[in-house]
């Protein structure tokens, strides 16, 4: 118990460090505090000294006081300067240390001072004395009422001599004013406890406040940094590039300086992703990623970023003086970098990249309008570069100008009055003989005049029309159909809308089934770019599909990707050779080669070829013997509309009634 006593009693007159919020708020609150007590003692002190320089002797009485008051004076000095700038920790607990013991030794002086006063002065000298005793605590106790410890000990060490000394050698007055004293020394430390006690509460509750609110900005900046990162490959993601490109493009706007926004497509990801599985697919763009921000950590001395914004798209931001050439070469060394194959378990997928780059100020006045540009370079790149990189152009900038009229128009259109069909036969190579038709889409519009699919298809795509343009055309298409003998098919091309959005099926199968025509005479032509937007979707319109009857073919084959990947999942009937691979297939060993391994992978799957694009005798010639099943071109003939079909198939146009391959 006497342990636990003198511990409490030791705690009360140290200062602690445990807690540095409090530390630094005692050591705040003195430095306004302490210059008035210094001011106190030293003002109180020479009035004594006044009092008693003509009583006592000189040393007594006016140099001990005035060595006491410089000391007040250089304390006063040094806390008024101490509040003009922070301290440590360690710092501002030394001097509130040091001010506890600084305190206790002034009270010993003044008190041993003014008690050996006392006996020079008469009744009023002495009551000098003793309200100057009783203002110096007083005093002393409002300025220490943050530091506990040091004001206890000067109340302490003042009045308890004082009292004991009135009582002992006063008379009533005295004893009066020593009893009186006791009790407001009493009340003034029972108001100096509870000040102190909420002054310490107080300090904790901020403390607590401030690490809530340290713990909420630190929870706030990690929901920020999660919502601004990709969480697969670590890159800042889509919300973080728009808010760097705005950013970048205030401060070049203001300096002109170059400002350069891109995108990136990997070429062949999706058919990776399908074929390997999404964990594979993970890794693949996780080392994309790693790849690509090798390359911009090494544009010096330009400054770029690499996000990624989605899928299999990344962006870029670039910075610096810059050129189209330092654009281009960056595109080259990105698209290099991408051409190494990528591991996947046991076997490696090889990929590519396509990149469109758009520049400040030529391409866009805003961040927006330059990733808008950026991204038809890319487009661009895409359809006709691809695994290349593009620069955003005054001629893509036309073209831009030029759909828009087209969309404008198109959505002003009367799709029913202006949409109509060509028709293109099918050859049997074994025969000769027609065996159907494929149906190109035409628009004539009254202020464009004729556009043509390749133009007016992507319009409505993009407008949003293409489910009503698909409806227009197919119902025409049925609708001729029925007046063509009934061995003679009808082959359509459906866009991805058409097959992957939920309701284009559905409508597909109306229109069949409102038509009245058989289904087993529709050939529905898929391209392996609309199987890529969706593959699930397309897998269960397609499905649908063939249970209603009607064929599927594959159009385009070998252009993209994933072509085996789609042969050997689909329920397909036709593949239709692309006419890329025909174009030169009489001087090309090689064009004959891929010729030949596309009509025999049809013969191993069970399925039927149609070659596209025969247009000369000798290509034709070359067929003879690579197995081909069915083809189609301008030397068979020339797509036609529906009203020359008739004569057409009864022998009024060109035909060919001999077989047109040989078959060993």
């Amino acid at each position: 118990m006497l342990k636990t006593f003198i511990g409490r009693l030791r705690e009360l007159f140290t200062v602690s460090g445990d807690s540095p919020e409090l530390v630094q708020a005692q050591f705040r609150a003195f430095c306004r505090q302490m210059p008035t007590l210094y001011f106190i003692l030293t003002v109180s002190t020479l009035a004594v000294s006044y009092t008693f320089s003509s009583r006592a002797p000189l040393w007594l009485s006016v140099y001990l006081p005035v060595a006491v008051c410089l000391i007040c004076v250089g304390r006063f000095v040094w806390w008024l300067r101490a509040g003009g700038k922070p301290v440590s920790h360690e710092v501002a607990l030394h001097h509130l240390r040091l001010t506890n013991v600084l305190a206790a030794l002034l009270s010993v002086a003044l008190s041993t001072w003014g008690l050996n006063l006392y006996g020079y002065g008469d009744a009023h000298a002495q009551g000098h004395v003793i309200f100057y005793m009783a203002l110096t605590v007083i005093g002393c106790i409002f300025c220490l009422m943050h530091l506990r410890s040091a004001a206890i000990a000067v109340t302490l060490i003042v009045i308890v001599p004082y009292i004991l000394f009135l009582m002992a050698k006063g008379g009533p007055t005295e004893r009066a004013i020593a009893v009186n004293l006791a009790l407001v020394c009493m009340a003034m430390i029972s108001v100096l406890l509870t000040h102190y006690r909420d002054f310490k509460a107080l300090i904790a509750s901020r403390r607590d406040l401030t690490r809530q609110q340290a713990e909420t900005q630190a929870l706030s900046n990690e929901n920020f940094r999660i919502a601004n990162i990709d969480a697969l490959t670590g890159l800042a993601n889509r919300r973080r590039f728009f808010y760097d490109a705005e950013a970048a493009f205030d401060v070049v706007r203001d300096s002109r300086m170059p400002l350069a926004i891109g995108v990136i497509d990997l070429d062949g990801f999706k058919p990776v992703n399908d074929t390997f599985g999404h964990a594979v697919g993970d890794r693949v763009l996780v080392e994309a990623a790693e790849r690509f921000g090798a390359i911009v950590a090494a544009t010096r001395p330009l400054k770029a970023a690499v996000y990624r914004l989605g899928g299999d798209e990344f962006g870029l931001i670039v910075q610096g003086d810059m050129t189209a050439t330092d654009l281009e070469d960056l595109g080259r060394r990105l698209t290099e970098v991408m051409s190494r194959p990528f591991r996947t378990g046991q076997a490696h997928a090889q990929m590519a990249c396509s990149v469109g780059f758009a520049q400040w100020p030529r391409s866009g006045d805003s961040a927006e309008s330059l990733f808008e540009c950026a991204d038809y370079a890319l487009y661009h790149a895409k359809r006709h570069l691809r695994g290349q990189t593009v620069l955003f152009s005054a001629e893509h900038q036309a073209e831009i100008i030029n759909q828009s009229v087209v969309e404008r128009n198109l959505q002003a259109a009367d799709l029913s009055a202006e949409l109509s069909l060509v028709y293109q036969p099918l050859i049997d190579l074994r025969t000769g003989g027609t065996v159907g038709f494929e149906a190109l889409a035409r628009w004539d519009n009254p202020t464009l005049g004729r556009v043509g699919p390749a133009v007016f298809i992507p319009a409505a795509e993009r407008a949003g029309l293409i489910g009503t343009v698909t409806r227009v055309l197919l119902e025409k298409a049925l609708r001729e159909a029925r007046t063509w003998p009934s061995a003679i098919g009808l082959s359509f091309n459906l866009s991805a809308h058409d097959i992957c959005a939920a309701e284009g099926v559905v409508r597909l199968i109306a229109i069949v089934h409102a038509s009245g025509i058989d289904p087993k005479r529709i050939d529905f032509e898929i391209t392996e770019t609309a199987m890529a937007a969706d593959f699930e979707r397309a897998h269960q319109s397609i499905t649908a599909l063939k249970a209603l009857g009607c064929q599927v073919s594959l159009d385009d084959f070998g252009t993209g990707y994933s072509s085996l990947n789609y042969v050997h999942r689909l329920p397909l009937d036709r593949i239709k050779v692309d006419r890329s691979f025909v174009a030169d297939l009489d001087t090309n060993p090689a064009s004959r080669k891929i010729v030949k391994s596309l009509t025999s992978l049809c013969l191993d799957f069970g399925l039927t070829s149609v070659i596209e694009g025969v247009e000369t005798a000798e290509q034709l010639e070359v067929l003879a013997g690579l197995n081909g099943d069915l083809a189609q071109g301008y030397l068979f003939a020339r797509p036609m509309p529906a009203l020359e079909i008739p004569a057409y198939l009864a022998g009024e146009a060109i035909a060919f009634t001999a077989p047109l391959v040989r078959r060993d």
